[in-house]
């Protein structure tokens, strides 16, 4: 069920944007999209301002392909990220960034992580 699941949500793109593996997102900054990948690593930054977590796909830091932003205010929502997602293949909708040579992508809903 999950796999089909996950198929549904790839095949619409979220509904939104066309769906890019981390490699492919590198040609799609700026653009809505669905990115998919594995989490190969995150992290917590509680004193850093705006305690923002730190999802990397695809590669550990520095040499991750993509990061997935979740700011403080709605990690909540995630309910401790860098662990429960840790290993497993997901897909995250939005507007791809860039930050450091880095496509990134900031996510404040549930829905969007998947």
């Amino acid at each position: 069920m999950k796999k089909a699941i996950m198929s549904l949500m790839v095949a619409t793109g979220f509904l939104l944007g066309g769906t890019y593996t981390t490699d492919q997102s590198r040609s799609h900054v700026g653009e809505r999209a669905t990115v998919c990948g594995v989490v190969t690593g995150g992290y917590y930054a509680r004193s850093t301002r705006g305690k923002p977590t730190f999802l990397n796909l695809d590669g550990r830091y520095p040499q991750h392909k993509f990061t997935i932003l979740i700011w403080g205010k709605y990690r909540h929502l995630f309910k401790a990220p860098e662990i429960r997602y840790n290993g497993q293949k997901v897909c995250v909708n939005g507007v791809i960034g860039l930050h450091k040579g880095v496509p990134e992508m900031e996510i404040r809903y549930r829905g969007t992580l998947r």
